[in-house]
């Protein structure tokens, strides 16, 4: 089975108005860019996004709100992105809230096969608002159910052939859970390399999860927070 594919625009092309999609990255780390340039200049709408965040309003999933491509937007932080603000607050944009690690867990729990779990986190809060809530050695838990997502898009610093990527520093975010997750899931690199040239132990997410991978380009890599201190 051949998973390589030459760009964005080959790897996204049966991406469809309507679906599902998860989006790696943390702040502006490790976002797959050229598959979010792609999705945006295939103009595909109506989407359901789960992300650990919004981007900014000129980057990362800022890009798609901008063009009005996003119906829902499931993410833990939106706090850097006055566009998704002003949807939210006019109501053009359905939003759901998810606790950091409840979010990560839902992405983990697609991955292996379950389809549910119990937490902690939100009890007595909003977010548990309409879930099973259920007491286990005194202590209360709410009912999560895994995601599903109709593709899983990613970032990865190098992968091979096969699709086995291997993550740098930061980028090692929400992109290895979310790699196990979707029902179809596509990586971006910055290097591609053939099959055999990873070192095995390195290796975080293995191709088994891997159904497309291209070597991406001009990366920006943009910063979101820049703080430096002052020198003597």
């Amino acid at each position: 089975m051949n998973k390589v594919y030459n760009n964005a625009d080959e790897a996204i092309s049966d991406i469809e108005s309507g679906m599902t999609l998860m989006l790696g990255g943390f702040g502006l780390c490790g976002l797959p860019e050229n598959c979010i340039a792609a999705l945006v200049k295939k103009g595909v709408n109506n989407l359901t996004c789960i992300s650990n965040n919004a981007g900014v309003d000129d980057f990362g999933i800022g890009l798609m709100l901008q063009k009005r491509q996003v119906k829902k937007m499931i993410a833990s932080y939106v706090g850097e992105n006055a566009e998704f603000e002003r949807q939210l607050l006019s109501g053009e944009l359905e939003v759901e809230l998810v606790p950091q690690g409840t979010l990560a867990t839902r992405c983990m729990a697609a991955g292996y096969g379950m389809p549910a779990f119990f937490t902690p986190a939100g009890v007595g809060t909003e977010v548990a608002a309409g879930k099973e809530v259920r007491e286990f050695d005194g202590k209360k838990y709410l009912l999560e159910h895994a995601f599903k997502a109709d593709f899983a898009i990613v970032k990865a610093w190098k992968g091979d052939t096969h699709g086995n990527l291997i993550y740098k520093e930061t980028a090692r975010n929400f992109n290895p859970v979310m790699a196990m997750a979707g029902n179809i899931t596509i990586a971006e690199v910055e290097h591609l390399v053939p099959a055999g040239e990873l070192e095995p132990d390195m290796i975080h997410t293995p191709g088994i999860y891997v159904h497309r991978i291209f070597q991406g380009k001009q990366y920006e890599k943009r910063i979101e927070q820049r703080t430096t201190r002052k020198r003597n």
